[in-house]
């Protein structure tokens, strides 16, 4: 017997692809996806590349290390998505600092683009101040970051 589970991307070279589709909850009253929506689909995506990376954050939470919390966020809406829409997002690592990584993530309709960020996540121990990530997620962003090259 097989068990259901959660959606899960994957690595294509140095991007990670998630998909998602638009329901009727995420768009407003015009029908178009609310803009705060968007961010909602690049964090799921962002989670699941991290996951797949093998970089476990529930564990490093509960393990009192820390956790990652958006330091910066730039984000440029091109054009809507709209109801039953299918989207993919593209995830990559731009930058990886000692206490932080720099994430590109595109919100892509087939060839077209519809929402362009760049997202800073910074890497917080639980007293609420920047520390270094732990160096075996540093290998794995570098890893990640050597894929495509």
């Amino acid at each position: 017997m097989t068990t259901d589970l959660p959606q899960t991307g994957r690595f294509e070279g140095r991007e990670h692809r998630f998909a998602v589709r638009v329901y009727f909850e995420d768009t407003d009253l015009s029908g178009i996806v609310y803009h705060a929506n968007y961010l909602r689909y690049m964090e799921r995506a962002r989670s699941d590349m991290l996951r797949v990376a093998g970089v476990d954050q529930r564990a490093a939470f509960e393990g009192g290390e820390g956790f990652y919390a958006v330091r910066d966020l730039r984000v440029r809406y091109r054009a809507p998505a709209r109801l039953d829409d299918a989207l993919l997002i593209v995830s990559a690592v731009e930058e990886i600092r000692a206490a932080s990584v720099l994430i590109h993530q595109r919100v892509m309709r087939g060839a077209e683009l519809l929402v362009d960020a760049h997202v800073e996540a910074a890497f917080v121990a639980p007293s609420g101040r920047p520390r270094r990530q732990p160096a075996n997620w540093i290998e794995a962003f570098n890893a990640l970051a050597e894929k495509g090259n």
